[in-house]
């Protein structure tokens, strides 16, 4: 996974842009404090195709910022002409601006940074025969030693404006906001090379990587080698757009959003569209408030998506955010599907599909297939009466819910007492006295965990609660409700995949004041609604009726339910209020079915359990987002009792 880094265009002249564009240009470049200097300058560095960029501050930034690099450099000529407002060599007509494929555009930023500081600029460009310095107060242009690509220095910031500069936060804070400006480009551009000094003492350095894996070694520079050992790789097709990156695993999650990057056309952006989408792909197994950890890079063309928007250009509009929202959700949802367990196995040297884990071929190779449909080579558990009712509670019947799914699918045992098939979650209640069925699996287990499977086998159950199970790296613990809850859960909602979302019209509409926003996406987005099981329509200029809604839902608040999806048509992809609130009633469903805990199971029980661990979806959290499972290497086991020491 790398980001392949276009050849730098042919360069064109620094000129004064033409007052019809300029009115075109978001306006007032905002230089608050020493990053947003360090941000602009660097962004020209990429642009003019540098390699290396070298920062060097003192105070934090406020007395200098000295930004360096190798670039192409800018002309004798054009020198003067750079530090004018509204002069750039990015773009030159509206239609450019419309696609701006650049870090810098609006020719702002050296202007910005001229008024509140004293500014020189020195530059060399490969045919002259030596580099020119532009004292930016005096205006004085004279020959100066230097080799190819240009220094722009800025001391004194705010000397002039000495009530922005009382706003500024210490030294410390402000490098930390520096480096923070430079890291943001650092993990869009491992091709390039970045180092930062402050007061002449080396601060942050990442080397320049090369090669197919220079992505990943620059996150793992960056954000340090857990992340990567945290995170799994994204990479996912959406028609012309494509996300990737890595996303963290839900044990990486973190308190703060503080490892949560964006990237649009290689700038960092903040957005609402891609944090609530990236949200959205954690609901099902994140615990509690936590936040995720990701390095997202959307590719996309650039006349869909408007830089142009805020004057730090860190945030943008996407013409299609339902599509971008879409997508990044399924990326991330997508990549996390994939049980770790079948990870774990790719390290004993076990045959299994080409590709890594979590991989996700892109689109246009034709539908994903489900991972429990994937052909694993694992044991082949099918969902019957005994492998899924484990617990005292297998005679819980869940089939008069059977209408609200349709037939069962074709795999599930006939019932013995009436030959009617059951849903493959659902199971018989017992005879009295009668003890749980032994799943169909040998009573005789092998003498080592095969490698073909991940988890092992089962050897004791500890207090009813958690399995004990050895597999080739050592010992793995497991969460036996969680994990059957999990399964249970996975199984519920293919099922209801495989059929269309039914709606139930109401008997009595429900009605509630609307404001003009919602009346008018309820009259602009019918068609989705029908798509989601709802029938919203107006009832009076300023009143909305719900009058039907999804079958799976007719339960619920149906005025609630209207509102949320409502709201998140006129932001964002609508499905996501419906399935969160399906999901919930499956959860509830699937918390009761599964396994109870202090209820003894024997070893084929276990291992049919864990066999089901190694073929389920989002296996390795339960439906709250606690983990299910966790690995003991023989290396740890060793060490708990001091071996070879």
């Amino acid at each position: 996974m790398s980001q392949v880094q276009a050849e730098p265009a042919a360069r064109r002249p620094i000129r004064e842009l033409p007052d019809e564009l300029i009115s075109q240009i978001a306006a007032g470049e905002v230089i608050e404090r020493p990053a947003a200097v360090v941000r602009e300058l660097v962004d020209n560095a990429l642009d003019a195709g540098a390699t290396q960029i070298t920062v060097r501050l003192l105070a934090g930034g406020v007395r200098l910022v000295a930004v360096e690099d190798d670039g192409g450099g800018i002309p004798r000529a054009e020198l003067p002409v750079a530090l004018k407002r509204h002069a750039t060599s990015k773009i030159g007509n509206l239609h450019d601006l419309e696609s701006v494929a650049t870090m810098g555009f609006r020719g702002e930023a050296l202007a910005a940074i001229h008024s509140v500081s004293e500014l020189s600029l020195l530059s060399r460009t490969d045919g002259e025969a030596s580099a020119f310095l532009l004292d930016g107060r005096s205006g004085e242009l004279r020959p100066a030693a230097r080799a190819t690509g240009t220094t722009v220095e800025v001391k004194e910031l705010f000397f002039s404006t000495p009530a922005r500069r009382k706003f500024l936060k210490t030294d410390a804070t402000e490098l930390a906001h520096c480096i923070e400006a430079v890291r943001r480009h650092a993990l869009a551009r491992p091709d390039v090379g970045f180092a930062i000094w402050h007061e002449g003492k080396l601060a942050e350095q990442w080397r320049a990587h090369q090669g197919p894996d220079a992505l990943t070694r620059r996150l793992a520079d960056v954000l340090g080698e857990d992340f990567i050992a945290g995170s799994i790789a994204v990479d996912h097709w959406a028609g012309p757009l494509r996300v990737s990156g890595r996303a963290g695993l839900p044990d990486a999650a973190r308190s703060r959003a503080d490892q949560q990057f964006a990237y649009v056309n290689g700038r960092f952006v903040r957005d609402k569209v891609v944090t609530h989408a990236a949200r959205s792909a954690y609901e099902d197994v994140l615990h509690g408030q936590k936040q995720p950890v990701y390095v997202l890079y959307l590719t996309i063309d650039p006349t869909r998506v408007d830089v142009n928007v805020h004057p730090t250009k860190i945030e943008v509009r996407f013409r299609d955010s339902r599509e971008v929202h879409q997508a990044v959700r399924h990326a991330i949802e997508n990549a996390l599907a994939v049980p770790r367990a079948q990870a774990l196995a790719a390290t004993t040297g076990m045959d299994r599909p080409a590709g890594p884990p979590g991989t996700v071929a892109p689109a246009a190779s034709g539908p994903e297939t489900p991972v429990s449909e994937q052909k694993w080579p694992i044991p082949s558990v099918k969902w019957s009466q005994s492998a899924i009712n484990l617990g005292p509670t297998s005679g819980h019947r869940v089939s008069d819910l059977d209408a609200l799914w349709g037939p069962p699918r074709g795999d599930a045992p006939a019932d013995a007492a009436n030959g009617a098939a059951q849903p493959p979650w659902a199971g018989a209640a017992p005879a009295a006295g009668a003890g749980v069925v032994t799943p169909p699996f040998p009573p005789e287990t092998p003498a080592s965990p095969p490698a073909d499977w991940p988890l092992g086998r089962a050897v004791a159950q500890v207090h009813g609660v958690y399995i004990l199970a050895e597999n080739r790296h050592g010992l793995v613990l497991v969460d036996m409700h969680a994990a059957h809850e999990r399964i249970l859960y996975e199984r519920l909602k293919h099922q209801l995949d495989a059929a269309p979302l039914a709606s139930q019209p109401l008997l009595i509409p429900a009605t509630f004041a609307a404001t003009p926003e919602e009346v008018a996406t309820a009259e602009a987005a019918t068609d989705t609604l029908a798509l989601l099981g709802l029938e919203i329509t107006p009832f009076s200029p300023r009143t909305l009726a719900v009058r039907a809604v999804p079958v799976t839902l007719a339960q619920g608040d149906a005025v609630e339910l209207a509102r949320s999806v409502l709201a998140e048509l006129a932001q964002h992809d609508a499905s996501t209020v419906v399935q969160r609130a399906r999901n919930e009633l499956l959860a509830t469903m699937a918390c009761h079915g599964a396994v109870r805990a202090h209820r003894r199971l024997t070893l084929p029980e276990m291992d049919a359990l864990l066999r089901q661990m190694e073929a389920t979806e989002r296996s390795d959290q339960c439906n709250h987002g606690r983990p299910t499972w966790r690995q003991l290497t023989m290396a740890e086991l060793d060490g708990l009792f001091l071996r070879g020491r």
